[in-house]
This record gives structure tokens, C-alpha cells and sequence, in this order.
């Protein structure tokens, strides 16, 4: 690690005033922090020592590293990775063999107590040579580098919740980083893999407070994992009406109607996939045409179900007369209809019909 701060590598990479608070602002956007944080952003920043950051890759499919460094640029993914020190990182890293083993060595020394580290990739419990980085089990190398670590990011589904390699039978004995490590600051940046931004934004947080964002009830950040994809979803209004693709070739697919049918887990999921979307803000999986998967939630995988909806789609009372012009019915609701639907349970408690019900009326 430099004693370097990050000021001093920003003005050596030719990057302006103008241009580095632009990128303050944006990371204040990203993280829902008001506008007054942005001197104190800059100013910590600025003065900072590049941050030591370790990154362990263990079961994992390096497609963490690829969403990270396949990011447009200039963006605050690539001021964040040219200018913190990524001591360690399997994919990244120059050196080989002893080689890399001693930076790694060198960097804890150096740094015990203050070194971020990263994790990707679950962890083998069931057989501890399953896995193993210079003769080290993946676990014995988890447990040696978080002892002398300030704070855990678990990147990817697969640190933060065991993700695909833990799915049943799971014959690894695959685990998360919080099954292992409990007695460390942890954040988990879920999904298969996570957005760009979302990862950078942590780092750029820690290293401007030194602490943790706000986390939801499975480690992670609000600003990001605050609300489900379905409540964002440019899709949305085509539920509320009643507007569902039957198959992915349909009329209603082609005219962009809400995917619900097709087994999305928008409702469920809770991710920035909506609102930051991915490659520079072009798109996400719901507007490319397929249902969300649910990647960024813990057991996504055994889950299964993907082309099968969560359960029967449901509409208010009052969206019935757009549901039932559209379905090709009566304009309007006849009084013997309405009695009718007035009899079921779910009117009566909750004062929804589900679409199924209105189709055989």
C-alpha cells in the first residue's frame, strides 16, 4: 500500500476539480446521500491513503471480476479501482505463485486492522482440499485474512448467501462468509453477478466514512437493496392493469406488458436493477425481454420456478372494467357480475379479484 493519498493519484492520472467533484456528486446520488456530503466526500478522498483492499476468489465463475471490469468509462467504477491499492486479486494481480502469496502477506503486515477485504465466491466446508490457493484451504485462507481485516464485503450471491454452488444436494458444503466470520463488520452486495456501481459505491463509501452503509435486515445497502425490483419497474403499470405476456413470442410480449406470468421474481427481489440498470444505464434483464430471476436473494437457485409465476396475479376491484374491456368482455361491470364477484372470499377481505377468477365470469 502508498502512502499516496487518493488526491495526489487523481491529479497524477490529469483528472480536474471540475471532474472530481462531479464524481463526488455522483457517489452522494448513488449512496441517497444529501448534497452537503459532497465536500466532506471530497475532502476525505482527497486526503485518504489509497485504500489496501485484499480480494479473495474462492467457488466461484469470475463473473464478479468480469461486471466490475467490463464498467463504461469514465465512471466511478474506474476512478474508484485505478486509485485505491488492490494488493491482492487472483484474476488482477501480476504477480504468480510465491510471488502473489507474499504481497498478500506483505499487505496483511502492513496494514492489520485498516485493509478492506473482498470475498467472491462461496466457501467448501464438506472437504477442505476441494479448494485450495497455494496449498491453503479456501476456509483457512478466509479465516487468516478476515482475522486482520477492518471490514468483509461479500461480493456475488455466492459469498453473500452460498449462491449456486450451495444449492441442493450442495456437495461441497458450500457456505456464505457470514456462515464463517462473525465477529467482523460484514456487507453483502448480492446478485449474479452484482451492478458495477453498486460495488464501488460501498468501497467509496467506506473509504470516505471508514464505517459501513445503512444495511437492510441481510446486510445490504439500503441505497441500493432498499426496494424490490417490481415497485420500480417500467413494467409496472401493465400489471396494474391487468396487462400480462402468456408466453415470451406473444402479442404481449411484443408490446412490452408485464412478465409476471413468465415466472418474473420482480415482486420478491429486492435489487438496483430497475433504476441503475446495466452497461452505462442502457437496460436490465426486465427491459431485454426476460423475467427477473431473483439472483440478489438468499437460495434464488433451489427457488427454481423461473418460468412459472410466484402465484396467481391479482388486481383491484376498481382495475376490472380496464381487465374486462381488454379480455374482450362487456364494457363495464353488469350489476349481476358485480354481485357475483361480491361473493368471493378475496372481495370481501381484500377487495381483489384474481385475473383467473375474472376469466372464467
Amino acid at each position: 500500500m502508498s502512502d499516496k493519498t487518493i488526491g495526489d493519484s487523481l491529479r497524477e492520472q490529469g483528472i480536474s476539480r471540475r471532474g472530481f467533484l462531479k464524481f463526488c456528486a455522483t457517489t452522494a446520488s448513488l449512496l441517497a446521500l444529501p448534497p452537503a456530503m459532497i465536500p466532506q466526500i471530497a475532502y476525505a478522498l482527497e486526503n485518504t491513503p489509497r485504500q489496501s483492499v485484499i480480494w479473495l476468489s474462492f467457488q466461484e465463475c469470475t463473473g464478479c471480476t468480469e461486471s466490475l471490469t467490463r464498467s463504461h468509462a469514465p465512471t466511478i467504477e474506474g476512478l474508484i479501482f485505478d486509485h485505491i491499492s488492490l494488493d491482492y486479486h487472483h484474476t488482477l494481480q501480476a504477480a504468480a505463485g510465491s510471488a502473489a502469496e507474499r504481497a498478500r502477506e506483505e499487505a496483511m503486515k502492513k496494514n492489520h486492522g485498516k485493509y478492506l477485504l473482498i470475498v467472491d465466491g462461496s466457501i467448501p466446508t464438506g472437504n477442505p482440499g476441494y479448494s485450495t490457493i497455494a496449498g491453503i484451504s479456501n476456509l483457512d485462507m478466509l479465516k487468516e485474512v478476515a482475522a486482520g481485516a477492518a471490514a468483509i464485503v461479500a461480493i456475488g450471491t455466492c459469498a453473500a448467501f452460498g449462491g449456486l454452488p450451495k444449492a441442493a444436494p450442495n456437495p461441497t458444503g458450500a457456505m456464505s462468509v457470514s456462515d464463517l466470520i462473525t465477529d467482523k463488520p460484514i456487507i453483502n452486495v448480492p446478485g449474479c453477478p452484482p451492478i458495477p456501481i453498486v460495488m464501488t459505491a460501498v468501497i467509496a463509501h467506506f473509504i470516505t466514512f471508514g464505517k459501513l452503509p445503512q444495511l437492510d435486515n441481510l446486510n445490504r445497502p439500503m441505497a441500493f437493496y432498499g426496494q424490490n425490483i417490481h415497485d420500480r419497474c417500467y413494467r409496472r403499470p401493465f400489471y396494474e392493469k391487468g396487462l400480462f405476456a402468456n408466453t415470451f413470442d406473444d402479442e404481449g410480449a411484443k408490446k412490452g406488458w408485464c412478465l409476471y406470468k413468465l415466472g418474473c421474481k420482480g415482486p420478491t427481489t429486492y435489487n438496483a436493477c430497475a433504476t441503475t440498470k446495466w452497461n452505462d444505464g442502457v437496460s436490465f434483464p426486465i427491459e431485454s425481454g426476460h423475467g427477473c430471476l431473483g439472483c440478489s436473494e438468499p437460495q434464488f437457485w433451489d427457488g427454481g420456478s423461473f418460468y412459472k409465476p410466484l402465484s396467481v396475479p391479482t388486481i383491484k376491484v376498481h382495475d376490472v372494467m380496464a381487465y374486462t374491456a381488454i379480455a374482450g368482455a362487456a364494457v363495464g361491470l353488469t350489476v349481476g357480475g358485480l354481485n357475483a364477484m361480491k361473493k368471493t372470499n378475496a372481495v370481501k377481505q381484500h377487495e381483489t379479484v384474481t385475473i383467473d377468477d375474472l376469466e372464467r365470469k
